[in-house]
């Protein structure tokens, strides 16, 4: 598969860029997308959730009212669940939610992520960024020239750029990644990819590793 290059003006630079078929050509698999955009959200939570029970409560142990004669259950202590203030019954605790994954179905799930959008015509090549300093206007007026304003863009650089990353910071429907940092949520979360020329090695020698 070849894609036109462009450039910061969006106008194309007569080169073609070639994406290898072992990774944007393939037939995606849905099920490893599934586990490992469940993985992604599964790190993201904090698992710091907890609820007191019963022996937890800080309340008077007296006795509430007498064993019988009122006609009523039997009651022991405010901390019973059953009392408004009382502990919970089988709260929350804190908890860690990761699990683990194969590394060759993590890469099966990015690479089928890359498929799914370059044949549906979501990836655009680009020629590397070069700010000399942070900018939004810059970053605006590029994603205006190559059409992309209005849709939610993973720009995806070779390396750590810091004018490059903040430039970006500030536009909602713009991220930046680095290559070797691509995951699978980023991919399908963004309606487009804005992939530079110099970041195509780095995803193929990431992905494509034994």
């Amino acid at each position: 598969m070849e894609l036109a290059v462009y450039n910061t003006s969006g106008k194309e630079t007569g080169r073609k860029a070639s994406l290898n078929d072992n990774i944007y050509g393939i037939t995606p698999n849905d099920h490893a997308i599934y586990l490992d955009v469940k993985l992604y959200n599964a790190n993201q939570r904090q698992g710091t959730h907890k609820a007191k029970e019963r022996n937890e409560i800080s309340a008077t142990t007296k006795k509430l009212k007498r064993q019988k004669g009122t006609g009523g259950a039997r009651a022991g202590s405010m901390k019973s669940p059953v009392f408004v203030g009382g502990g919970r019954v089988f709260g929350p605790r804190p908890r860690n939610y990761s699990f683990s994954l194969n590394k060759k179905l993590k890469r099966l799930a990015r690479m089928s992520a890359l498929a799914y959008k370059a044949q549906g015509n979501g990836v655009m090549i680009v020629e590397d960024l070069n700010f000399e300093a942070p900018k939004t206007a810059q970053m605006v007026e590029l994603v205006k020239n190559l059409n992309l304003s209005e849709k939610k863009t993973l720009i995806v650089v070779p390396q750590s750029n810091k004018n490059v990353y903040l430039s970006s910071r500030n536009l909602t429907r713009n991220k930046v990644v680095v290559a070797s940092d691509l995951n699978t949520y980023d991919i399908l979360h963004a309606q487009n990819l804005l992939i530079t020329e110099g970041s195509l090695p780095i995803i193929e020698s990431t992905l494509l590793k034994k």
